[in-house]
């Protein structure tokens, strides 16, 4: 591309959000409250908490160049264990050692009515799905691309008549379509989640479950896939037969916002019964299909940063879609950070390849194609017998994982044009030499180091948490950055302080003005 070679073109920007359960000496989940160091979980910028009080959450700025957004994330890393004390942050997507339901405490965010609805919120998961599903782990990356490509491309395909808005919109979900045809091909790369403890199997239809895997070792506490890549986005991970149901349409902005407008809108029989607020207890925020937006999970998201007094999807229908969030990354054991730049190398010059390629509407039937591609992938990634069903074609995964790969080279040596190096050509060549090695993968690598370790996979992870916690006590961090998260922890606790006192209403008022402004549609500013 000419004004990418002209150098026209700005850099993409990245931002990371990682997740990471606190353990104890023996890998169990943690118990203790969430690290009154830290700082605030309901105000922090950069730590706080997922669905529990032991689930981490690390959140760094949005940068151009991943090395930075590493360095960032490393020196939160150096924080946590400085204020750590006989804990550690577990390395692994699977959780744990848990004992049972309620070993996972529900993260609590204070008083305020924002932070009770953040409380309930998460009652409501427990009692739809329960919390031990609740407890996996990931990365989330952030990408938004450079604001000077969508002019650029608008002018090129001569769609000049559509507005800024409206075209980068469509655009951004071109992109989501393409990535939900070819997701599989990151869970084949990175997924890293093939065992599991046994454990996690100990909630609701735990048994009927374990039929998918087999027993490891002698105490048979470890349950694993000999060919899995990421179990944590199989059936035995995020799973929600209610949403299933719900055919979310990525094919345009409108049809999306509709139909998350419409499951926050409509109630569902089984969470009726459950109640919503029963003598003075609040058991969830609704008995809608989704108590909320962010309940609907999926392996991408549109997204755009919300004001005060907007839900997501409001502010995507008023300024349309702003960057993309991809959910559907394990986090690597063998990594410090759970991702490294060739990874995050990788996904740029994918979610590229996904925007420039040709991306038609997905009708119904080609939806429940690519859901069986990513479900015989994440079972059974690295069977050399496994084939994917392409189009009107039966493929083998490698095959066609060559062929995305053609595609992306070209698109690598675009981003190495802008950037002024080679990484992302190299990160593409070094990472597709997986697809014709399957032993190279993390999955497999996983199941070798288990097999050297020879004890359960919660000890084997156990350990690898406490050689990353000595690297992270024992190196260096930015001393600004030190001084900044010192004094972020010391001022999220004031804004906690100050949202508490300044509430002059109801958490019911509250939640029911939350529901009537999230049910407004909003115009375009």
């Amino acid at each position: 591309m000419a004004p990418a070679r002209n150098g026209l073109l700005g850099r993409l920007r990245r931002g990371i959000e990682k997740e990471g359960l606190r353990v104890d000496a023996h890998g169990a989940i943690a118990a203790t409250p969430h690290p009154y160091t830290f700082g605030s979980k309901l105000t922090h910028p950069h730590i706080t908490t997922d669905y529990s009080e032991a689930l981490l959450e690390y959140i760094t700025p949005v940068y151009c160049r991943p090395a930075d957004a590493l360095s960032f994330l490393g020196d939160l890393l150096r924080f946590s264990y400085r204020n750590l004390d006989d804990e550690w942050i577990w390395p692994a997507s699977m959780p744990a050692r848990l004992h049972g339901n309620e070993s996972i405490p529900i993260a609590d965010y204070g008083t305020s009515n924002i932070g009770t609805m953040k409380h309930v919120y998460r009652k409501g998961l427990d009692v739809r799905y329960g919390r031990i599903m609740q407890s996996i782990a990931g990365i989330h990356y952030n990408v938004s691309l450079p604001e000077d490509i969508w002019p650029l491309l608008q002018s090129l395909e001569g769609r000049e008549d559509e507005s800024p808005k409206g075209y980068r919109s469509t655009r951004y979900f071109d992109l989501i379509r393409n990535f939900r045809r070819n997701s599989w091909l990151l869970l084949y790369l990175f997924g890293a989640s093939p065992a599991l403890d046994r454990s996690f199997l100990g909630g609701v239809g735990g048994d009927q479950r374990c039929d998918k895997l087999k027993a490891w070792g002698k105490g048979q506490e470890t349950l694993y896939a000999p060919y899995a890549t990421s179990l944590r986005m199989s059936d035995l991970g995020y799973q929600n037969k209610v949403q299933s149901q719900l055919k979310i349409c990525f094919n345009s902005l409108s049809n999306y916002v509709g139909t998350l407008r419409h499951a926050i809108s409509t109630e569902w029989p089984d969470y009726r019964r459950i109640g919503v607020e029963v003598e003075g207890d609040w058991r969830q925020l609704s008995a809608n299909i989704l108590q909320i937006e962010n309940e609907y999970y999926s392996d991408i998201r549109p997204k755009r940063v919300a004001r005060h007094d907007e839900t997501p999807t409001q502010a995507l229908e008023a300024r349309g879609v702003e960057y993309i969030e991809v959910r559907c990354l394990d986090l690597n054991p063998f990594l410090p950070l759970g991702i490294d730049e060739p990874q995050m190398r990788f996904l740029d010059t994918f979610l590229l390849w996904c925007l420039l390629s040709e991306s038609p509407w997905i009708p119904d039937e080609e939806c429940d194609r690519l859901d069986d591609n990513r479900r015989l992938v994440v079972e059974r990634g690295r069977d050399p017998e496994l084939e994917l069903q392409v189009g009107e074609r039966r493929m083998p995964l490698a095959a066609r994982g060559h062929e995305i790969i053609a595609g992306m080279r070209k698109v690598a040596a675009l981003l190495d044009v802008i950037e002024g190096d080679e990484l992302h050509v190299a990160a593409v060549t070094s990472l597709a030499r997986r697809l014709d090695d399957p032993e190279s993968t993390p999955s497999a690598q996983m199941l070798r180091a288990l097999e050297a370790h020879g004890g359960e996979w919660a000890d084997f992870v156990t350990d690898l948490a406490k050689a990353q916690a000595r690297q992270w006590r024992s190196t260096p961090m930015d001393h600004d950055r030190d001084a900044l998260f010192s004094q972020l922890a010391e001022t999220s606790h004031q804004q906690q302080h100050d949202i508490e006192a300044e509430d002059q209403v109801s958490f019911a008022q509250f939640i029911a003005d939350y529901f009537e402004r999230a049910r407004e549609p909003r115009s375009a500013a």
